[in-house]
């Protein structure tokens, strides 16, 4: 797949846009990146979009994760319990998704992200409990949502954190800015199992790949300060889900259109 000069700036913006939502929400990343990739770079094969954004996602997200962990909002314990049983279900999940089509594969994601985005919006209330920590009590079910997020991100070929953080936040019941914190252990960690898997099956175009990543460090960058800035107010939570629904919505009208 050969991909001209204009294609590769709209994958330098893209990446911008995947950075700064990787930091505001955690989560969105994953979310933006296929669709940006399929509908706006032009990448015509959904396995080589979903290849090289879990490659991009993983990149950017280790980026957030730093500045993240300046400022003190990752609970290490938590994202490495997390991560270590979801690298599991990413390594099987990635298996079976390539062997689906890719239009099926962008539908199927798109009425995933709208039942995430409804269950994110029903505990947007929730503060969750400040200094909340992984231990004996709570780690099997840290470990539980870790393989079952890491199966289905492993599927469908994204880092997963809309996925992670509501599962961070059910299993641990931190708050939200430290779920988003945490979620990007387990985001880095899933999109380079994904990522490698995809690579081994030659369906990751490595230039792309490097541009998308320059994008998202200085989106990264803004989206960290914009989510320190936004949490106390529980916005980071509408945001998110405001995410979710839109991209969701576009997908399900493109890849219906191409199914039907």
């Amino acid at each position: 797949m050969t991909l001209d000069t204009i294609q590769y700036l709209f994958g330098a913006l893209s990446g911008g846009i995947v950075g700064f939502t990787l930091g505001l929400v955690g989560g969105g990343g994953s979310i933006l990146a296929v669709p940006l990739m399929v509908y706006l770079v032009g990448v015509s094969n959904p396995h080589v979009a979903i290849g090289t954004s879990a490659l991009a996602v993983a990149a950017n997200a280790a980026s957030g994760l730093a500045q993240h962990a300046r400022a003190g909002t990752v609970k290490w314990r938590c994202g490495f319990l997390y991560a270590g049983s979801g690298i599991v279900g990413a390594l099987v999940g990635s298996i079976v998704g390539k062997a689906i089509d890719g239009q099926k594969l962008l539908f199927l994601f798109a009425l995933l992200m709208l039942v995430v985005g409804a269950l994110m919006l029903r505990g947007r209330n929730n503060p969750g409990i400040e200094g909340a920590a992984c231990n004996r009590h709570n780690a099997p079910a840290v470990l539980g949502y870790g393989l079952g997020t890491g199966g289905i991100s492993g599927f469908f070929g994204i880092g997963g954190g809309f996925l992670i953080v509501p599962g961070l936040i059910a299993s641990t019941k931190m708050p939200i800015l430290n779920a988003v914190g945490t979620s990007l252990v387990a985001v880095t960690a899933f999109g380079l199992t994904t990522a490698l898997s995809y690579a081994a099956s030659e369906l990751v175009d490595w230039k792309l790949a490097a541009i998308f990543i320059a994008g998202g460090f200085f989106g990264g960058i803004a989206g960290t300060r914009a989510a320190r800035i936004l949490s106390n107010r529980g916005s980071l939570v509408a945001i998110f889900a405001g995410l979710i629904f839109a991209v969701a919505g576009y997908m399900l009208f493109r890849s219906a259109s191409a199914l039907l």
